[in-house]
């Protein structure tokens, strides 16, 4: 059995706030925290893959442009993508049993989620699929769909957790903490959320659906509205909705997504 672990950082255990994140905030000491947190999430996760009978465990660091953790803090048992993997929200997925969303967080203006955003927080204010708002567990659910590869599993937060549910029928989900704001969060002791994601991992490849379920109807509209003076996509088959919005029509998600970035 082939899982891959795909990781973000504001949603793994003991992150609370943008101070452990952002390097501007002023805050190493909780940035280089938040990766150690991180590696910490990610080992528990191997080693639930390996207690449910996974043969080939593939971990890529997905936040930012990865290097957010050690191939020395990471199980042996699994491989590690780090670094950018530019055009492919979903990479090295191919021939995967399942995916894991590990660390994940809520979509752009999700009240009293920790660090609401999608995708890039400094540029893009808001994403529609087909009309609906998604943030970027849709967006790489719907990728992985689109491979044929079903989402097993998502931790992160309260507020993450629920939109996972509305967005992937059947996926288990593992709250790791439960947030009060943007920069704020009840933490649970470590050893706690560690033993759950162990546990909800071995539960999640337990029950792996034969068949994907479509995440989304075809052809796929996406449509995303920038902050203020960020620069619209320069892609002749964007539509100018407005200064700040733009919107592709394509075949796939990824297609999609590639065409307005």
């Amino acid at each position: 059995m082939k899982i891959c672990i795909r990781t973000d950082l504001e949603g793994v255990s003991g992150v609370a706030s943008s101070f452990y994140i952002n390097a501007g905030e002023g805050r190493p000491g909780l940035i280089a925290e938040a990766r150690k947190m991180l590696a910490a999430d990610i080992n528990a996760c191997i080693e639930g893959c390996v207690r449910a009978g996974a043969d080939k465990i593939i971990v890529k660091d997905g936040h930012g442009g990865g290097f957010n953790v050690m191939r020395s803090q990471i199980d042996s048992r699994a491989e590690l993508l780090d670094g950018r993997t530019p055009g492919d929200l979903m990479p090295a997925t191919e021939g995967a049993d399942g995916v894991i969303f590990l660390g994940y967080h809520a979509m752009a203006g999700t009240y009293g989620a920790v660090c609401e955003h999608t995708m890039n927080s400094s540029k893009i204010q808001n994403v529609w699929l087909n009309g609906r708002k998604v943030g970027e567990i849709g967006l790489c659910a719907a990728v992985a769909a689109e491979k044929g590869i079903p989402v097993v599993m998502v931790s992160g937060d309260d507020k993450t957790c629920i939109e996972a549910a509305e967005w992937i029928p059947g996926v288990v989900t593992c709250q790791v903490k439960k947030g009060f704001s943007c920069d704020g969060a009840m933490l649970p002791p470590l050893k706690y959320t560690h033993q759950m994601i162990i546990e909800k991992t071995m539960e999640a490849l337990g029950n792996i659906p034969v068949k994907v379920i479509p995440v989304v109807e075809y052809p796929v509209t996406l449509r995303i509205e920038l902050v203020s003076r960020a620069v619209l996509p320069e892609n002749p088959r964007c539509r100018i909705i407005d200064a700040r919005t733009c919107e592709v029509t394509a075949d796939t998600v990824a297609q999609a997504w590639n065409m307005v970035n």
